[in-house]
């Protein structure tokens, strides 16, 4: 790694700064710097690295932070960072609705280019393990951190896991096999609760 490793690591954790995990107390960075750590996994280099510790910074930082990363990273990693962001907040600090973003979302990610999937691919996939944690230990109540429905959740999953299975993403498998199981598990929660 170099020095600018280092300073997207320093900008993820200002951008992110005082925000959480949906629903927990575990602080948002470790999101990031855990897409970072897939993206190096699955053969990213170092920009697809920065810009996994970065995804998400437009999104919930601001749309102001594009300036300060094509001028730190460069071109090449604020063009993965935008091509990760399904929404910037107005200037009201609101998103359009959740399906109509993810519906844009999955459209786009077809005609994306590899280095793009690879980071996006990561960060999903990192989310479907999360909420599949979640669930082994919270149960069926993680549903209710999210904006959308649990069905809604589910086909966003099994949407996504499409979109890159059909791009042959690297981490498509894994992330396949995420979702199976987390449609296995919450079958089987809420078979016992009923």
């Amino acid at each position: 790694m170099t020095p600018r490793y280092t300073e997207a690591i320093g900008l993820a954790a200002r951008a992110h700064e005082g925000q959480v995990r949906k629903g927990t107390t575990v602080p948002y960075v470790t999101h990031p710097v855990a897409v970072a750590t897939l993206v190096a996994q699955y053969g990213g280099d170092e920009d697809q690295q920065i810009a996994g510790l970065l995804h998400d910074v437009l999104e919930d930082g601001g749309p102001h932070f594009a300036e300060e990363i094509e001028r730190r990273f460069g071109p090449r990693v604020l063009r993965i960072v935008e091509a990760c962001t399904d929404g910037v907040p107005d200037a009201t600090g609101r998103k359009p609705p959740w399906k109509e973003r993810k519906v844009r979302y999955l459209e786009h990610l077809r005609h994306e280019t590899d280095d793009v999937l690879l980071v996006s691919g990561c960060d999903k996939l990192h989310n479907g393990r999360s909420i599949l944690d979640d669930l082994e230990t919270i149960g069926l109540a993680v549903f209710k951190r999210f904006k959308a429905s649990r069905e809604e959740t589910l086909w966003y999953y099994s949407e996504l896991a499409r979109a890159f299975e059909e791009r042959q993403t690297p981490v498509c498998n894994e992330l396949t096999a995420t979702v199976a199981e987390l449609h296995r598990l919450v079958g089987h929660l809420a078979e016992q609760a009923r």
